[in-house]
């Protein structure tokens, strides 16, 4: 069973989940634009929320529209800190070198995720405890993993 929490909206299209069991629902234009290849623009949802205490809503691109059209969200994941009242708007980049994409209101443009968050306490140290990985960056880990199971 999944936790519910009620979000006080303000919306001309809902947000709503495709399935049963999804993490993300949909957002859909309140904007019509046609992005030419390599363009972004921030298009409107029309959508607000008072997002309780100890929540955050993530914006993310929609699988589909990547796969199928090279449109991305350029700050994915968006991060609506709880206390946000404005309109959720959504910065798409087109990242196809030769199609154009038009988007209508009421296309589904992104999905929001909204999740419990824990807050932080940052405590100074002079020293950090020890670990597996330690300072060790980008490509530590490799890029395939070998016969044995190793990255390579």
């Amino acid at each position: 069973m999944t936790d519910t929490v009620d979000v006080p909206i303000i919306a001309p299209i809902v947000p709503a989940y495709a399935h049963s069991g999804d993490a993300g629902a949909d957002l859909c234009a309140a904007d019509a634009l046609t992005l030419e290849p390599g363009e972004r623009a921030t298009v409107g949802t029309g959508v607000s929320i008072a997002l309780p205490d100890g929540h955050v809503g993530f914006v993310v691109p929609r699988s589909g529209l990547a796969a199928r059209h090279g449109i991305t969200i350029v700050n994915s994941p968006g991060t609506v800190d709880a206390g946000y009242r404005g309109e959720i708007r959504i910065t798409i980049l087109n990242t196809d070198k030769s199609m154009p994409y038009a988007i209508a209101v009421g296309d589904r443009i992104a999905q929001l995720i909204v999740m419990p968050v824990s807050r932080a306490r940052f405590v100074p140290v002079d020293t950090l405890p020890e670990s597996q990985r330690g300072d060790a960056g980008f490509g530590s880990t490799g890029y395939t993993v070998s016969q044995s199971g190793e990255h390579a």
